[in-house]
Order: structure tokens, then sequence, then C-alpha cells
């Protein structure tokens, strides 16, 4: 077990749009030391056992990140690395005529690859939906709670100071749902512009590829003009502005080490919590 990994016990657990969740009181090792779960004490709801990969150490604190963020992380980095090889693909074949026989046999493979992806990305989609269900659940569970409590201040029950904590309270849960929501939201709008692309970039190749080409990479009657061939990011920001001030890059304590840093903007609500 590396020193991060130790470290982090006794920590306490926000999620990314900072939540209270618990404190980290041990670990569930493999026979190797490598750590499988983290225990995390979850007050009234007990022990809770959570995959590694889904905590980062950000400061005096342990974040976890959501299994739909890292999934759908994982699809779009994926599915944007097989795009930019079937582009890559065509642009040989285009390059040189005599790579034909050679990018057909690696053709089907990225084929099968679109087909597994194409049904993974519709599980996240139904996780998405799912999860802003029940976002939208509590919302409405917390908006209630607020104008009662409005309620109880007007007929006297309770004193306007009272009142005024209640509503600080809620709107910060509300903030936090709001700033999921929109995470998912956006992340839903990158998995379907991906899924456009994947589509024309196999529908309709560019115009210049050679016939060669278009001829294992599927028959079109009309191909349109050559599609943008920037490669897709695999990041899942929410479109934040870039800190003028460099921001500490969170040590990742997950599977993926090589996971770039997660977005500013909850790292800012991390610490300003």
């Amino acid at each position: 077990m590396s020193k991060e990994e130790i470290e982090f016990i006794g920590k306490q657990v926000k999620d990314m749009y900072g939540t209270y969740i618990g404190k980290v009181i041990g670990t569930i090792t493999d026979i190797d030391g490598s750590v499988q779960t983290v225990g995390v004490d979850c007050g009234s709801e007990g022990l809770k056992q959570i995959a590694f990969e889904q905590l980062v150490i950000q400061g005096q604190y342990v974040i976890f990140i959501p299994r739909w963020r890292l999934d759908a992380q994982r699809l779009l980095r994926e599915k944007g690395l097989t795009m930019r090889r079937i582009r890559a693909l065509m642009d040989i074949v285009s390059e040189n005529d005599d790579m034909k026989e050679d990018a057909e046999l690696i053709h089907e493979k990225y084929k099968m690859k679109l087909l597994t992806l194409d049904e993974t990305e519709r599980q996240i989609k139904e996780k998405l939906e799912k999860r802003l269900g029940e976002l939208d659940g509590q919302l409405k569970s917390i908006r209630m709670l607020r104008f009662d409590a409005k309620l109880q201040n007007k007929s006297n029950e309770i004193s306007d100071a009272k009142y005024d904590l209640v509503k600080t309270h809620t709107v910060e849960i509300i903030e936090h749902i709001e700033h999921e929501k929109a995470e998912i939201t956006s992340i839903q709008r990158r998995i379907n512009d991906l899924s456009v692309e994947s589509g024309e970039r196999i529908e309709s190749p560019k115009q210049d590829v050679h016939s060669a080409a278009i001829s294992y990479l599927g028959k079109v009657e009309s191909p349109s003009p050559s599609q943008p061939t920037t490669p897709v990011s695999a990041n899942l920001g929410v479109g934040t502005s870039i800190p003028t001030t460099p921001t500490p890059k969170p040590v990742a304590i997950g599977a993926d080490g090589d996971e770039a840093p997660q977005d500013s903007d909850w790292l800012k609500r991390i610490s300003s919590s």
C-alpha cells in the first residue's frame, strides 16, 4: 500500500458537489496488498464499502466520484479513440492503395468495438436518466421542506432566525443538486454528439478517400463533405473556465492512475465548504 493510500484513512469524505458523506475508517485489501474497497462511516446510514477507484485525495478531504461519471468518462475516451483510429485507417488507405488488404484485417476489429461501445452507451444513458430522476425527486422533497418552514414561520411556530437557518441549508443542498444535474446534462450532450459523429464517419466517408477504402468501410450513395478531424476530448468538464491561479492536482488513489485532474469547479466548491 502506497503512502497516499495510507494517508487518506481518517479523512472526511465529500462528493464532487460538496455534500458531506462520512469518514474513511479503513480498507479491504486483496492478497497482494492492493486496496479493493474503502470503508466509509456514513453515520446513521452505517458503514459503506466504496470502490477504491471512486476516491481521490484533495487536500484534507477524500473526494467521492460517482460511478456514472467514471463510466461515462471511460466511454467517451474509448469511443473517441476508436473513431480516431477509423479516421486514421481511412487516411492510410487513401494515401496508399497497397495497404488496403492490411486495413481490411483490422477493420472488423474496430467495427466490433463500436458495436460493443454502442451497448455500453445505451446502459450509461439509462443510468444517467435514472440519476436525473433521483435528483428531481430530491429537489421536490427539499422544496417542500423549505415551503413548510416558511408556513411555520408565517404562523409564528418558528422564529425568523430558525427559518433563515432552514433556508440557508436547503439552498446549499439545492446548489449541489443543480451542479450534478448540469454535469449530467453536459455529459449526455457530449455522448449524443459523439454518437452522431460516429454514425456520420461510418456512413459518409470523406469524398477524397480512395474507392478501395469505401469498399470496406461501407458503401455510400452520396458521400457528404468531410467532417472535422479534431480529436474528441476525453475530459468530462462541465465547461468551466480555467482558473487564473494554479489549482493543486488531486492525487488519484484509484486504479486509473493516469486520469486527468478533475474539474476545477468542484475543487473550488470543496475548498470553500
